[in-house]
This record gives structure tokens, sequence and C-alpha cells, in this order.
């Protein structure tokens, strides 16, 4: 797909600043709630998309995961000759293509979704990955958080204006909930909330071990 002249990030985040106070203060709060829904890492198969370009989370764990595949525009350099990382730079979803399908744990997607004009098109790529059982872990900014961010780029200079410049979408738990079952995971196997005091929504989307026994489910429907 074609690059819009509209979209405005056409480089890793990270990759030439710093990070402010407030994006670390996001991205501890943001570590912290992934951590606790898996519990461990421990020889999992993972994918951290749009780990940005030190892939910082992802780097925490490498002593930990079977192996990690990092997704980003740009990626350091240091990162492709870990022995257990596969490095793809591209733009999402075209960059997951490469890969074959059912053959991660975890996909972590942090404050992602937001910057891309189809991200169904990502979600189901999530699905085509993911091994039966497996689970994606999705943090973006909701409605709410708009205001903040906005407020923090543009009025007060604490976070990256060009990064709220490219957002095409903010998501409630009602806005992100049905773009995960329509690329192809169950409403049960979906949890969706507000999470970071309303700021962000995080889901979690498990992969079921068997959908066989789906068709014999009684439908809803009189």
């Amino acid at each position: 797909m074609a690059t819009s002249s509209r979209d405005l990030r056409n480089r890793a985040f990270g990759q030439h600043r710093d990070p402010t106070v407030v994006d670390r203060y996001g991205i501890w709060l943001s570590a912290r709630r992934i951590k606790a829904v898996v519990g461990s890492f421990r020889g999992a198969r993972v994918a951290d998309i749009g780990c940005g370009y030190y892939a910082t989370f992802a780097t925490s764990m490498l002593d930990q995961v079977e192996s990690m595949v990092l997704v980003d525009l740009a990626l350091d350099d240091t990162l492709k000759s870990r022995p257990n990382v596969r490095a793809i730079e591209g733009r999402l979803p075209e960059a997951l293509e490469t890969l074959d399908g059912e053959t991660l744990d975890v996909i972590v997607c942090n404050s992602v979704l937001e910057h891309l004009w189809e991200p169904g098109r990502t979600l189901q790529e999530f699905s085509r990955l993911l091994a039966p059982g497996g689970s994606a872990l999705i943090n973006v900014p909701s409605w709410r958080g708009k205001r903040f961010l906005e407020f923090s780029a543009f009025r007060l200079g604490l976070s990256p204006a060009d990064e709220m410049q490219d957002h095409k979408q903010y998501y409630d738990p009602r806005d992100l909930w049905p773009l995960i079952v329509r690329a192809g995971f169950r409403p049960r196997d979906i949890h969706c909330a507000r999470h970071k005091f309303g700021l962000n929504t995080f889901a979690s989307a498990r992969k079921p071990l068997d959908t066989a026994h789906d068709a014999d489910l009684p439908s809803d429907r009189a």
C-alpha cells in the first residue's frame, strides 16, 4: 500500500530523540500491564509490533523468551545481531506478511494502531500469526487520552507533536472491541477495558486452542 501524503510518521519511536518524562511513564505503565496479563514470558515466542527503534520493552525480556520478532520502520543495528531476534523493518501490515502463520505465542502492540489507516488488516495478521492458545495484547490511546496527549504535545511540549499529528483514530473499548472481532477473534476470548486512568484502552485477545466445537455452541439468535 502506498504511503499517504498525510502519513507524517516516517521513523521509529525513539530513533532521533530521547523519550520524554511523559513517554517513559506511559511506557512503564503499559509494560506493567502487559507483564501482569502474560505472567511469564519464559520460553515464549514473542513479537513486539511497533517496538520502537531501540525496542526497550522487548530487549528487557530477551533472556527469557525463546524468540523475539521486532517490527518497526527502523531498528537499531545492535538488535539485528541478537541470536534469538528476527528484525523486520517496514510498514504495517505488509511487514508481517513475511512471517509464517501460527508461530507466535504472544504479540505486543503498544501505541501503534492509532497510526494506521487500516488497523483491521494488521489485527487480521495478528489472528493469523498467533498459535492456538496465544494472545495479542493491544494498547491504544482513548478519546479522553486525545485531549491529554494534544495538550501535552501542542501546549506544554512534553510529548512529540509529530506523533500526535500522525494519529488517525482514538479508541474507547466500544471502538476497539468490534475491530478485534472482525479480525477473527471470538468475543468470549477478548477482554477490552480502559487503562491508564482512562487515557488508554487495553485489550487482550486470545486465539482458542480448538475452534471445532464452536459450531455446536447454542446461538443467541431466535
